[in-house]
């Protein structure tokens, strides 16, 4: 059998396990074909702090850190580690594991000494990948996955705004996504959403007015209202037009979300923009960071049938945007000191060589250390995209990329 069919059977055994079942489906596959005598699936949590493993409750497993450390290397840098054991007769390899650009976790397969060649290490990040893909379609059908993913009780409205979520990341030949939310277990009313075409890439970023469960309800509207409108195929003023009237409709202007559409044409670079509201954008090329200044428009819901336009500017390849919201850039410390423009800065030019999810944590760990407390006062939602762009030719290979 050659690897194309060792790998399709795999995936097909993976497909056929019941969906908790995948962890121990997996320890058995890789028992068999590599030899494994330990295999431990570790997935991250909401706030990005640790690697925790895949166990039914009570949890019983100790969690790792998703920062330091054999696995959290592997996590962050997303490639392989090796780790050599206390225990000389075996190995532990860490491989990432990423779903079109989201990342999951980490997959630890313990191997006999000497067992982690370039091939081995190599398949194993392939089966990696596959267990990654079944992962995330079982978790539409068991809990086991998203109770992984906490440390603690999630609140009601940061369970209804993670569920909102399209995923944590997103790639393609032409661009990076990475994004992050705090405060991570009682996220209230801020969101970021994406949708990825053959020609196009739309993304916002939202903030829904309030806080708990009224501002994820809003959101939720909110959100959905744009996602209807924009599955309908119409342009992106019109999709904040139309959400606007349904947020309108429903709170009669009392309350309100700020979004900005972003719309990015992928031969291109061009950029169709609606700035409806507080969330900032910013730009970073070569080493300059600048602001994009946009025309501010009334936030979705605030008054009856608002008009919107759109602007445009240009990516070019090696550009590397940043959305805030205003929990972000309108947060202050105890002592009153604005976290604002210049604090962003130093962290986007001290984060500018690192992976967009890594760009978009240290912001918000930045936003921490300014307040001094995991306990923000408000949502804070940053996205960061690294732009290369599509070369000739990539078009319809990218088109049907998986």
């Amino acid at each position: 059998m050659n690897v194309t069919e060792q790998l399709s059977s795999v995936e097909s055994r993976l497909r056929a396990a019941p969906p908790h079942a995948l962890p121990a489906t997996a320890g058995a596959l890789l028992s068999e074909g590599f030899g494994a005598r330990e295999v431990t699936l570790l997935l991250a949590d909401y706030g990005l702090t640790v690697l925790q493993p895949v166990t039914f409750l009570p949890h019983t497993g100790e969690p790792v850190s998703a920062h330091d450390g054999p696995a959290g290397t592997a996590f962050t840098s997303q490639k392989p580690v090796v780790e050599i054991t206390a225990d000389p007769a075996t190995e532990l390899v860490h491989l990432p594991i990423t779903v079109r650009g989201d990342r999951l976790g980490v997959l630890s397969v313990r191997l006999p000494a000497g067992s982690s060649d370039t091939a081995t290490v190599l398949g194993l990040g392939e089966f990696a990948t596959a267990l990654g893909h079944e992962v995330a379609t079982a978790g539409r059908d068991t809990d086991v996955y998203l109770q992984a993913r906490r440390t603690r009780r999630l609140t009601l409205a940061a369970e209804m705004q993670w569920q909102l979520l399209p995923g944590r990341g997103c790639a393609r030949d032409e661009y990076t996504i990475g994004a992050h939310l705090e405060p991570a277990y009682a996220i209230g009313g801020d969101n970021f959403d994406w949708s990825t075409e053959a020609d196009h890439l739309t993304v916002t970023v939202t903030d829904g007015m309030g806080q708990g469960i009224d501002a994820s309800l809003l959101t939720g509207l909110t959100v959905s209202a744009l996602r209807n409108a924009r599955r309908a195929g119409i342009g992106l003023a019109d999709q904040a037009a139309l959400a606007d009237q349904a947020v309108y409709a429903q709170h009669g202007g009392k309350v309100y979300a700020s979004t900005l559409l972003l719309r990015f044409d992928l031969d291109t670079g061009a950029v169709r923009a609606v700035d409806a509201g507080s969330p900032q954008l910013y730009r970073l090329r070569g080493t300059a960071i600048e602001r994009i200044e946009l025309t501010a428009q009334f936030p979705l819901g605030m008054f009856e049938e608002t008009p919107y336009e759109e602007q445009t500017f240009q990516v070019e390849p090696g550009d590397r945007l940043v959305a805030i919201s205003s929990g972000v850039h309108g947060t202050s410390s105890a002592a009153g000191d604005l976290f604002g423009e210049h604090g962003l800065r130093q962290i986007l030019g001290a984060t500018r060589r690192t992976p967009p999810h890594e760009t978009a944590r240290a912001v918000v760990a930045g936003l921490i250390e300014h307040t001094g407390s995991k306990d923000l006062a408000a949502d804070a939602a940053v996205l960061c995209l690294d732009w290369a762009g599509r070369g000739a030719g990539t078009a319809e290979g990218t088109a049907g990329a998986v």
